[in-house]
């Protein structure tokens, strides 16, 4: 037969009801699931990749507006990148026929 109002003696010696000690285990399964949201959270790659594109796309619009000069010579610049890489790979392709 189980109350409230029991007391359970722990091993500490303290004097628990059972109130306490389902509020303390619903405490604890609130903090369980706490860390397993953060878990999913962490490594749900498609989410952070999602989440990361978003930041990208909002940091470029940002920068766009602030200095469109800016945004323009990024941009020249990746372009200039992919064309030497893909320049160099064609050649890279052409020797060795």
């Amino acid at each position: 037969m189980t109350t409230n109002n029991l007391e359970l003696t722990g091993a500490g010696g303290d004097k628990r009801g059972i109130g306490d000690l389902r509020a303390e285990a619903r405490h604890a399964r609130a903090e369980l699931a706490s860390t397993l949201d953060a878990i999913e959270y962490k490594f749900n790659v498609p989410k952070q990749l999602r989440i990361n594109r978003r930041r990208l796309t909002h940091a470029l619009r940002q920068l766009g507006e602030d200095s469109p000069g800016a945004l323009v010579g990024i941009a020249l610049g990746a372009a200039t990148v992919v064309g030497v890489i893909v320049w160099f790979g064609a050649s890279a392709v052409a020797k060795n026929r």
